[in-house]
């Protein structure tokens, strides 16, 4: 079993920044692949960005490439998310995600539906 634990969203303007947080505690050492993904009201959870282990492969969604980034600090079992340029599109609920089976080395995936560990979520909001 994993656990995970989101952790840094809030209230910020447009164009500001945030960085957030997921905490893994539990069977982490089969944490190969760990994804971000948000969830708008009224929207599909979609996913945004994920990485492997070793930063052997990351991915970003169309919509924040080149403004979000991720990565990891595998001695504290944290992935980040630095979200940069933050637009008002960018509120949601963020949640980070781990699979019980990962994928092939060097890919990762933003599918929900092979994602089975879940944290509850942390909420940004980007309003002036």
């Amino acid at each position: 079993q994993v656990q995970l634990v989101e952790s840094g969203g809030g209230l910020v303007q447009p164009g500001g920044s945030l960085r957030l947080s997921c905490a893994a505690s539990g069977s982490t050492s089969n944490l190969v692949e760990i994804a971000w993904f948000r969830q708008a009201p009224g929207k599909e959870r979609e996913g945004i960005s994920c990485i492997r282990r070793n930063y052997e492969w990351t991915k970003h969604a169309d919509a924040v490439k080149g403004r979000f980034t991720i990565s990891r600090d595998n001695a504290r079992n944290t992935v980040y998310l630095q979200m940069n340029i933050l637009e008002s599109d960018d509120t949601a609920v963020y949640f980070c995600a781990a699979p019980k089976t990962p994928s092939v080395p060097g890919s990762c995936r933003l599918n929900t539906r092979v994602y089975d560990y879940w944290g509850q979520g942390t909420q940004v909001t980007v309003s002036s």
